[in-house]
């Protein structure tokens, strides 16, 4: 099996920590090693060096080889300009569609924490084994949800079809991309719901049929770069046509339209977190209940369940502070309530044509 991690993605929902210039998948918010090269690490030793591919801009170009030395030059995919996850999820598929349409391939995301590497490994080997003989189309892997997030895709469950040490496979009904926070509550309460990761693994031809039914223009846009791969008209073809694919969301493209025929879902606790919006990150570190989590020069008082990230030498203080979110960098200080997190994007997406454009 083949394994894609995707890494280009400017992380506008962690801004002002992560900008278009340093996306946080290439910075050490967790540990000493960025979350790419992590997201590299947990896969080894299942997957070898010159099974593990890179999908990224080519704006970043020189920080990914940098930072993963190890993998071969040709497994590296360089999205000429940013058109979201629809495209370049489309670009990689027929991609790896000339060398192996019914090889098994896995996606990815490098922007993640995954504690349980183990189950992980596991439900990847359960993907790959339903793909390889032929018993599933697509297979996504899931988390147990812990709380209503409304920051992730929600997939509801049909019937418990096996469980075995721990990973539960259920046939698939539905998907529901980034609900609102009562429709969250109302998936949380329902057990029938888990977290969609955007981990799922699948052939190259069965994606980009999907693409071929739901996406036909892209579609036809797509059969045009990969009819040039391995020519010398494959560069000019790929800065000419790529910009030109419709920006969308591989969930709003697809996933929300997909079919429950031999689609299904592995559900285990794979201690995943999104450490992509400044409240999953909170989430993610926090020992406890109410807990706050904090980094820098801070001083806070009969505060609960709190971010508060400092990278200024100035003192923060905050007093009386509940769900709150609080970053303040060198030139940006945000504070909103961690239900307002969401709203990130967008403001950071409106910056672009004003006096603050650099900030983004």
């Amino acid at each position: 099996m083949k394994i894609i991690v995707f890494a280009g993605g400017v992380g506008s929902r962690l801004w002002p920590l992560s900008r278009k210039n340093s996306p946080k998948q290439f910075g050490k918010i967790i540990g000493e090693k960025s979350t790419l090269q992590q997201a590299v690490e947990r896969l080894q030793p299942m997957f070898k060096p010159e099974d593990i591919y890179i999908a990224t801009g080519l704006q970043y170009k020189e920080i990914v080889l940098e930072q993963l030395p190890g993998l071969p030059a040709k497994n590296f995919i360089f999205e000429p300009v940013r058109r979201d996850v629809g495209p370049a999820i489309g670009l990689a598929s027929v991609l790896l569609e000339k060398d192996g349409p019914d090889e098994p391939i896995g996606i990815i995301w490098s922007d993640h924490m995954v504690r349980n590497i183990g189950a992980f490994q596991k439900a990847l080997a359960l993907a790959e084994q339903m793909v390889r003989t032929g018993r599933g189309n697509f297979i996504f892997i899931a988390q147990t949800p812990r709380f209503a997030n409304q920051n992730v895709g929600w997939i509801q469950c049909g019937d418990l079809l096996e469980e075995k040490e721990g990973s539960r496979l259920y046939a698939f009904k539905k998907l529901k991309y980034r609900p609102k926070l009562s429709q969250a509550q109302d998936f949380f309460e329902d057990k029938n719901y888990v977290w969609n990761l955007g981990y799922f693994v699948t052939t190259p031809r069965f994606l980009t049929s999907l693409f071929e039914q739901y996406l036909p223009e892209m579609y036809q846009k797509l059969l045009t770069i990969s009819k040039s791969i391995g020519t010398d008209a494959f560069n000019k073809t790929l800065l000419e046509v790529y910009p030109t694919l419709e920006k969308i969301s591989f969930d709003d493209a697809i996933l929300e339209k997909l079919s429950s025929r031999k689609t299904f879902v592995i559900s285990e606790d794979l201690g995943w977190s999104d450490i992509g919006a400044w409240e999953a990150l909170q989430e993610a570190l926090s020992n406890g209940v109410d807990e706050n989590v904090t980094k820098g020069n801070l001083l806070v008082e009969d505060s609960q369940n709190n971010l508060l990230f400092n990278f200024n030498n100035q003192l923060v203080v905050g007093i009386d502070l509940q769900d709150m979110v609080v970053v303040n960098t060198h030139d940006v200080l945000l504070i909103c309530p961690k239900g307002s997190v969401p709203k990130i994007k967008k403001l950071v997406e409106n910056l672009e044509g004003t006096s603050h454009k650099h900030l983004a």
